[in-house]
């Protein structure tokens, strides 16, 4: 409501110097702002019988840096943040192929990645893993990317943990964290409840702290040891990707299979899997 209110004063300020044309994007705001806001400046415009660029006009008129910067508040404001709300805000930017539109957003995020994380820190992050029994702990759909932690790490012979389930399952799997252990945590969108008291946890017992987040990464509190933050594919109000975070997960996963060890463990593990297939005993 607050956001409501701040768009609405905005728009009477500046009453006095918007054109006719504005005034009619104003009018159609008013008369339907739920759907005005999932459109894009186009669609907006065509509603309108405007030009496009009349939107963007009205959008830095009323102080936005851009229309999305216009639009994302009229989201905040109209819709909240719910996930058909960030669906619906994405599909209206996608257009009528939704599958051209998401791999160049992918490209452009992948061809950037190297801009927020480095070489050296995956480097840095394997070094805090390499050798150590590991706790895992991610939420909603960063889970995907710890199950597949986990295998990775197992099939390189690691003792991996992950930390999920209640309030009560989480103080217990983490009862079990000591000193040379290391916990690596998965943050996107902003800080999952438990996070805090984990890496709080680690700290005190002396165990090394890694995380794999987004843009929320330097916000988490308190942060870890070594971050591993990029931004994902999308836009923080609408649909993202795992595409990026998990780019970084496998660079951090071949770079722990650098080690001797680790390709000696997968030898050895690829041994045992043929074994176990060829093995034909009966059944009792």
């Amino acid at each position: 409501m607050v956001q409501e209110m701040d768009l609405i004063a905005r728009i009477r300020s500046r009453s006095v110097d918007l054109t006719q044309s504005e005034e009619r994007l104003v009018a159609e705001l008013i008369r339907a702002p739920r759907d005005v806001a999932l459109l894009s400046a186009a669609a907006y415009a065509e509603r309108a019988g405007l030009h496009e660029a009349t939107c963007s006009r009205l959008a830095r008129k009323l102080g936005y840096a851009s229309y999305a910067d216009f639009r994302r508040a009229l989201q905040q404001s109209y819709l909240g943040g719910d996930p058909a709300t960030r669906m619906a805000s994405t599909l209206a930017e996608a257009g009528e192929d939704p599958l051209r539109h998401l791999i160049a957003q992918e490209v452009a995020s992948l061809d950037r990645l190297t801009d927020h994380v480095s070489a050296v820190q995956i480097r840095t992050a394997a070094a805090l893993l390499d050798g150590r029994r590991v706790f895992l702990f991610a939420q909603g759909n960063a889970s995907a990317l710890a199950l597949q932690a986990e295998r990775r790490l197992r099939r390189m012979g690691m003792d991996v943990r992950i930390l999920s389930g209640s309030a009560r399952d989480l103080a217990e799997g983490a009862l079990g964290i000591a000193e040379g252990d290391a916990v690596m945590c998965f943050a996107f969108r902003r800080q999952p409840p438990g996070y805090a008291v984990l890496i709080e946890r680690a700290a005190a017992v002396r165990a090394r702290s890694l995380v794999i987040a987004d843009e929320v990464g330097p916000m988490l509190r308190p942060l870890p040891e070594v971050m591993l933050a990029a931004p994902r594919t999308g836009v923080s109000d609408g649909f993202q990707t795992l595409g990026v975070p998990m780019v970084v997960l496998n660079a951090l996963i071949l770079a722990l299979g650098q080690s001797g060890a680790a390709l000696g463990t997968l030898s050895e593990l690829g041994s045992l899997i043929a074994r176990f297939e060829a093995d034909k005993s009966p059944k009792s």
